[in-house]
């Protein structure tokens, strides 16, 4: 199967290189051209628009910052859906809106191409080792064939169902991941103000029946100060953004979600778009004048498990 990759940023860039470290056949395409230089020189090849790509490989997949981005990459003149044709597999690997990837979906089949959408969870840390978590929505048939690729690129893959029911799990899961990260917050300032060892309570709160992925993992970048978790301010909005207007379309009154998308705005505000997303807990260390550090924790994660081929849960 020939393979081909549209946006090689903080996740797309370490899924494409999990392909092409088990010898896949890869195509790559991204606006930075430093990106795919460095891509050639591992072996891949390079297209010069997504059109191209399209046409030279059976199986095309884009991880991109936004619906809206990827629209203009699907849609374009020189765009995907022009190099589309019968049989050829699109997997939209981005964290995106349902009713986008239904929509392109349709033009997609209007092409005899099939559509699957498939994002990724787990931590860029963990897209670096092949050991990320996959969840993909479409055709069945279509999803086992592209299989040995999806379990090269992530450890642990699942079929949600019909096309669009993956994104919409995607942004339920990563809504839950911003709640533990606000949550954090509170709970380190609580911490730090009752002189607590936070060495002792990072390890206390591993252990209980309060811990989630976002303590195991986010509270050592902030515990370092780096705050580097690879994922940022303005993609923590889009995505909260996403499941905060799901619900409203649902027509399904929520409590908590309205006050995570204003706390992000406001972190978005005081420390940048481009600010590490785990930066939100800086609002409490400001607001009480502390800081959360505790000696020994690392400045960026890095995923210690080993690779190991992934299969379907």
């Amino acid at each position: 199967m020939k393979i081909g990759f549209i946006g090689l940023g903080n996740v797309g860039g370490k899924l494409a290189n999990s392909l092409l470290r088990n010898k896949f056949h890869l195509t790559v395409r991204d606006v930075d051209q430093n990106l795919t230089k460095s891509f050639f020189k591992s072996g891949a090849n390079v297209a010069n628009s997504p059109k191209e790509l399209a046409e030279q490989v059976d199986l095309i997949i884009t991880c991109l910052p936004s619906p809206k981005i990827c629209a203009e990459v699907m849609e374009g003149e020189n765009g995907i859906l022009n190099g589309l044709s019968k049989d050829k597999i699109w997997l939209e690997m981005s964290t995106t809106d349902e009713a986008e990837v239904k929509r392109i979906g349709e033009k997609v089949i209007a092409k005899e191409a099939i559509p699957l959408d498939g994002p990724v969870s787990g931590g860029c840390h963990r897209a670096a080792s092949g050991n990320i978590a996959i969840f993909v929505g479409g055709d069945r048939a279509a999803f086992e064939k592209i299989l040995p690729a999806l379990t090269v690129m992530g450890r642990k893959v699942l079929h949600t169902g019909k096309l669009g029911t993956a994104s919409i799990l995607k942004v339920i899961t990563n809504y839950l991941a911003s709640v533990h990260l606000v949550a954090l917050g509170e709970a380190w300032t609580v911490a730090k103000k009752s002189n607590l060892d936070l060495t002792k309570a990072y390890k206390g709160i591993a252990v209980s029946s309060g811990n989630s992925f976002v303590h195991e993992t986010e509270s050592q970048v902030i515990l370092n100060g780096s705050y580097n978790i690879n994922f940022t301010m303005d993609l923590v909005l889009k995505d909260t953004g996403l499941f905060d207007n799901l619900a409203n379309k649902l027509k399904a009154p929520l409590e908590i979600s309205p006050l995570i998308v204003k706390i992000f705005k406001d972190g978005q505000k005081k420390y940048g778009s481009r600010a590490w997303s785990s930066m939100i807990v800086k609002r409490m260390e400001d607001l009480n004048e502390i800081e959360f550090r505790a000696d020994d924790f690392p400045d960026e994660l890095v995923d210690k498990e080993p690779e190991e081929k992934g299969y379907e849960i």
